[in-house]
């Protein structure tokens, strides 16, 4: 029987579970292959994303402070740090956002109006 074993060389380990339990992961293992439960996932799994990237890149997990009060405006610049870097990204670099052109100021309409 060397087919079934693994890398150890100490064979298969199968773990069978109560009935009432078994059918209740079957069941949530084909609810996750449905539309409507990969939508609701979405939400969390943006929301978790969120929290990872604050935790691992920016250090949200140690705080600096003691206190709750400075704990919480740690908490709100890193959040607002995040929110600025996501921006960022989401404009080339090299292009500015197009915007509104200003209007005339009252130099540059006199200057316009004066004969050349």
């Amino acid at each position: 029987l060397k087919c079934t074993g693994n890398a150890e060389g100490k064979g298969r380990h199968v773990f069978l579970m109560p009935q009432p339990l078994q059918e209740i992961q079957t069941k949530s293992r084909a609810d996750q292959t449905t539309a409507e439960w990969r939508q609701r996932y979405a939400i969390r799994a943006g929301c978790e994303a969120t929290v990872s990237e604050t935790v691992h890149a920016h250090g949200l997990r140690n705080c600096r402070y003691r206190g709750t009060a400075r704990t919480h405006v740690q908490h709100v610049l890193t959040a607002a740090g995040t929110n600025i870097i996501r921006l960022s990204q989401c404009i080339s670099p090299g292009i500015t956002p197009p915007r509104r052109p200003r209007a005339r100021s009252r130099f540059q309409q006199l200057c316009r109006s004066l004969p050349t």
